[in-house]
């Protein structure tokens, strides 16, 4: 499987780098890109080397993390629209914390299930009104798209979708070599507010 991570500035890493981890354990090849290509440092200073993306090929599937530098994309015309190209090319796509955001500026998620980072969550909610927000998910699955809540959250996500791509004892199997505790159940959401 081909992932294609896509990176803009102040991104956050663990956002990036933890479904990563998940991804690579399950034989994914990872291709780091962005909008214009060269390096992109993370909101923490981490940086990577880029190449610009122009189009995706079949079966790909695209990451996309959250991260401070979401707010200024969602204005973003131009950033906008090639995602929109992105996301409709891709095979499958995962989102992470406010990568949800992104997605659902697009229009891409609009009458879908999705969840996002619950501190920032009534902004993310405006930036899709026609998205179906999930406040108690700790990670969404509709259709193609996987969303998922806060930062960690992302590999929760990754994993559940290797679980649904490569089997439950294989995402289980990764889990124990990273010795991560998985929380299996998307609704098991601690950080969501009280109903």
């Amino acid at each position: 499987m081909d992932c294609y991570c896509l990176l803009f500035a102040d991104y956050d890493a663990l956002d990036l780098m933890g479904p990563v981890e998940m991804l690579q354990h399950a034989g994914a090849s990872l291709h780091y890109v962005s909008q214009h290509g060269g390096l992109v440092r993370s909101r923490a200073g981490f940086e990577v080397m880029t190449t610009a993306l122009t189009t995706l090929p079949a079966q790909a599937l695209l990451l996309v993390p959250g991260g401070q530098g979401t707010r200024a994309l969602v204005q973003d015309a131009h950033f906008l629209q090639a995602l929109r190209q992105w996301v409709t090319q891709a095979h499958t796509v995962l989102s992470v914390c406010t990568g949800a955001a992104l997605l659902a500026a697009t229009g891409a998620l609009d009458g879908l299930r999705a969840t996002s980072n619950k501190k920032a969550f009534a902004w993310v909610q405006g930036c899709g009104p026609q998205v179906l927000w999930q406040p108690r998910a700790r990670w969404v699955q509709a259709g193609k798209f996987h969303t998922s809540s806060g930062v960690s959250a992302g590999m929760d996500m990754a994993l559940a979708f290797i679980a649904g791509r490569c089997g439950l004892e294989e995402a289980r199997r990764i889990a124990r070599h990273c010795e991560y505790l998985w929380s299996e159940n998307p609704q098991d959401d601690p950080f969501a507010a009280p109903l």
